[in-house]
């Protein structure tokens, strides 16, 4: 007996012995530029959680504590008691395991002073729908305007489909300063890459999209009925991000707006508040396959589905939400935004990427417009603006290829054996090295370009050159471009700044 324990005790110490390794970081800050910081993770749910929450950790610490926690004041214990308790909200295993990656993440980092736990984050997931269940109305517009068919067969786009949505919100410097733009690539067989654009610490998709689909959520400003406890309704950011990260979520082996539908509908006591969500998916001979409005709340009639053939006004292969119900009890309720397109739109025909921008910028924008967003998917497009000092419809914009966001690779290491080229310390936080092969004697240019394609850096190097030293230090941390070019080199690789 007394053997047996002694064994247990040495095997004890050995293994408290051994360092316990921080978990693989499965993601990588791609760009901070124009207000927006974006990055990309891959992996299982807690992997990506883990990643997020290591690179972003200050960024989700200030908006909890500097955003949510203010906006549900002396209400923020009774949230976090809502969520804990699981009657009122359906939140399935699969985002709990994910965001206690992300404070796993945030911990390894070193950067969790106050001590957030996974209930933190995902109150900040549900906010609006405990706001409401608390009594509360959030002050959250929006608008957006889907072409397609008709509307766009004139245009360059030849018959393809497109949206562009404004993201309405309180002008809140945290939220200003934590604008952020998530690549999830799953390692889930069942689920595909899809990207969300909202704010640190959103698991969700307020604003998301995949290859095909996009999902884009509105308060229902005009609904005042109220929400009841106890009827496990789905958080609705959470229903939108199952609809886009689903590989097919209504198993017809299509992606497209029905798998919205389908993932709403499978909230069957509706939602929390009133919201309405537009979504668009890639052309199709199926008007009610490439767009849909959905106007939902937590009283009969909880789903009401509107599509291109419902009279709104809105001529040809167009459609448009704002903030007030249109379709359900058949309302009609027009606000000014609504009008503004429907008196400028003209017969809702020759409308391509520049005029479905141009018509949401100059006829359905608000002074409070935080983000300006346009989807085209079969022209692998996403244009976003972000604010700053100006509404977001007022600042420049970024334009990503989305085959880029969605299936880049990072890769870090050298770039190729034949060349023996060696680039070190990769990733980088102050300077990095360049050495060369003793064969590589013709003149070389060295250039580094950012993701998004600006040049940062250029230097040609004279016949003979064995190394070159590159100061990063003033440099944001993202992913850049090392490209070699020369008589007797054509190389590039990845340079990620930490």
């Amino acid at each position: 007996m007394k053997t047996h324990r002694l064994i247990i005790l040495i095997i004890s110490f050995i293994l408290l012995s051994f360092e316990v390794l921080p978990q693989q970081v499965n993601g990588v800050i791609l760009f901070d530029t124009l207000n927006l910081k974006a990055v990309k993770v891959w992996g299982t749910h807690q992997e990506r959680g883990y990643a997020y929450g290591f690179l972003l950790a200050q960024d989700i610490n200030q908006m909890i504590n500097s955003y949510i926690k203010p906006v549900l004041g002396s209400s923020y214990t009774t949230a976090r008691n809502l969520v804990i308790a699981g009657n009122d909200l359906a939140i399935d295993s699969k985002y709990f395991a994910e965001a206690q990656g992300i404070i796993d993440g945030m911990n390894t980092a070193g950067y969790n002073p106050n001590n957030l736990d996974v209930t933190d984050v995902m109150v900040g997931n549900c906010l609006l729908d405990l706001m409401k269940l608390l009594g509360m109305k959030s002050s959250m517009g929006c608008s957006s305007l889907m072409d397609w068919g008709d509307a766009t067969a004139t245009s360059p786009l030849n018959g393809k489909s497109v949206i562009s949505r404004h993201l309405d919100w309180t002008s809140n410097a945290t939220l200003l300063n934590n604008q952020l733009m998530v690549v999830h690539q799953p390692s889930e067989p069942d689920e595909q890459a899809w990207i969300m654009v909202g704010f640190a610490g959103m698991m969700s998709a307020l604003s998301g999209v995949n290859a095909t689909l996009g999902t884009f959520q509105h308060v229902m400003d005009d609904f005042t009925g109220a929400s009841s406890h106890t009827m496990h309704y789905t958080p609705v950011w959470l229903a939108m991000r199952d609809a886009l990260e689903s590989s097919d979520f209504n198993g017809d082996g299509i992606c497209n707006v029905q798998d919205v539908r389908s993932s709403l509908n499978a909230s069957v006591n509706g939602f929390a508040d009133g919201y309405i969500i537009s979504a668009l998916a890639a052309s199709s001979p199926v008007d009610s396959n490439v767009a849909l409005v959905a106007e939902l709340t937590p009283v009969a009639p909880t789903h009401t589905y509107r599509y291109n053939a419902y009279a709104d006004s809105i001529p040809g292969d167009n459609l448009y939400a704002a903030n007030w119900q249109i379709g359900r009890n058949n309302l009609m309720h027009f606000c000014n935004r609504y009008n503004g397109i429907r008196n400028h739109i003209g017969a809702g025909t020759s409308i391509g990427l520049a005029e479905n921008w141009a018509l949401m910028r100059d006829w359905s924008h608000q002074s409070n417009n935080i983000q300006f967003i346009q989807f085209a998917p079969e022209a692998n497009h996403l244009q976003i603006s972000a604010k700053k000092t100006f509404p977001a419809y007022q600042e420049d914009s970024l334009v990503f290829d989305l085959n880029q966001l969605l299936n880049q690779v990072i890769n870090i290491s050298e770039i190729n054996t034949e060349t023996r080229i060696k680039v070190f310390p990769n990733p980088a936080d102050s300077e990095v090295q360049i050495e060369f092969p003793e064969q590589t004697m013709n003149i070389c240019t060295v250039k580094i370009t950012d993701f998004l394609g600006r040049l940062v850096f250029s230097e040609t190097l004279n016949a003979g050159s064995k190394s070159l030293v590159i100061s990063v230090k003033n440099y944001k941390p993202g992913v850049y471009i090392l490209k070699f070019t020369g008589p007797d080199i054509q190389k590039k690789t990845v340079l990620v700044r930490k």
